[in-house]
Order: C-alpha cells, then structure tokens, then sequence
C-alpha cells in the first residue's frame, strides 16, 4: 500500500524526541512492505487531509502548544471529519489538550481547543513528574512511559488507559489516562509512546491497515532492541507498584 502521514508542527511541537513516533511507525509499516509518503505541516502552510493515512502531533511547552493551537484551529473541521471516518492519528503529549473544548493556561486565560471531544484542560504553576505504568483494553500488555506535565484533564469519558498502578493520569495520581475514541490515539505520557511501547505501535498500525480494508499480517516486523528495552522498562515499574 501507499501510506501517507501528516506530521503537524514538527519543529514546534518535537519535546522529548516527539518526532520518533513518526520515525518508528514508518519503519514498521515500510517492513510491511508499503510505501510510505511523510508530508510535514508549519503554520500557515496549506494541507489536505483527506486521503491521509495517519495524522499526528507531538508534545511542546505550554507556550508552543499555544502558537500551534492558534494555527491548528483552522483544521478543526477536518480532523474532526477524519477522526469521525476512522482515520488514524496519535497525538502526544501536550498535543492531546487541543482535541479537547477547552484549554485554561495557569494565569486563566481560557483557549478555545478544536472539540473533537468534550474534555478539559487546566494548567496549574505545579508540574507532574513520574514514570507511568497503566492498562489498556487494547491489548493485555502494560503501557509504560513518563510523565511531565501540568495540567488536569477532566470529562474524559473513553481514556486510553483504563487504570494506572503507577503514576499520573488525567485528573490525578493513579487516574485513567489519554482519550482514545475510533482509530484517534492520544496521550500526554512521553518517552516516545510509540518507541517505548512495541504493542501500541502494533495497535496503531493494525488502525490504519483496518480503515484500508487490510488485515495486518500475522508476520510483522519485530525490533528486538525496542521489545527488550520495553521488557526491561515493563518489569522494573511493576516492581516498583509491588514494592508499595
């Protein structure tokens, strides 16, 4: 198949190796032997979504998330479209607040987000950081990754994981975490998601063969390096929830 990815803002928007994300599932899905077409997007620069294969947004401070907020709005309209047509996306990190209604920085200032979903986001002057362990009904394997953010997210009514042993989610300490509706991935855990995590690379790319009318094939590409690192990572942080 002829795969096209959007990477939106990927030099605002590239905290914490963000771009990575992209990086691995294009290596995936070429091992699949597909061809894949990555188109970036700055501010200001025109796009068409339709056709696409894969939108995705990585993490940024807070005041970048803002500029790359004030550019994004104008693709509300298709993305939500996309999102409703089973497209497949991940947003990262900090970009997962845009999805939401509502963006309130830590002064008060409240950002209109583009409502694909119903959830809010507060910032506060007081930044959570901690590994992150958690479930997902996706698949039976823990999701690890990190966190480092400052902000609640309240009236997520369809989270990506379901329950956390370790770490912080959308309205606290041991909450459920991201959003996840359709083929939309999103979550503010960090590290990259995709690197850290072989199976929801699976996942992702099990959506966007699904929304072709494709089965991903029973023989995929394995990275031995991510699945010991993931194995490694894995079995430390349940250590570390059996220890408290």
């Amino acid at each position: 198949m002829d795969i096209r990815i959007i990477h939106f803002y990927p030099d605002l928007m590239s905290l914490y190796g963000s771009y990575a994300n992209v990086a691995v599932l294009r290596r995936y899905l070429e091992a699949l032997g597909n061809t894949v077409t990555v188109e970036t997007v700055v501010p200001g620069q025109e796009a068409d979504l339709a056709g696409a294969d894969f939108l995705f947004m990585g993490a940024g401070t807070e005041r970048s998330q803002k500029a790359a907020l004030a550019d994004f709005a104008r693709f509300g309209s298709a993305v939500k479209a996309a999102a409703e047509s089973g497209t497949a996306m991940l947003f990262a990190g900090t970009a997962m607040e845009l999805l939401g209604s509502t963006i309130t920085d830590a002064e008060g200032k409240v950002y209109e987000g583009i409502g694909l979903a119903a959830f809010t986001s507060v910032q506060g002057k007081t930044r959570f950081v901690a590994d992150v362990y958690g479930a997902t009904s996706l698949f039976p394997e823990p999701v690890v990754g990190f966190m480092n953010k400052c902000s609640t997210v309240s009236g997520v009514k369809t989270p990506l994981l379901d329950s956390l042993a370790l770490g912080f989610g959308n309205e606290g300490e041991k909450t459920p975490e991201g959003f996840h509706w359709k083929n939309v991935f999103a979550s503010e855990l960090t590290g990259p998601i995709l690197v850290k995590n072989p199976r929801l690379l699976a996942a992702v790319a099990e959506a966007i063969y699904r929304r072709r009318g494709e089965t991903l094939p029973e023989e995929r590409p394995v990275d031995r390096w991510a699945e010991d690192g993931y194995a490694i990572t894995a079995e430390q942080l349940k250590l570390r929830c059996q220890s408290k």
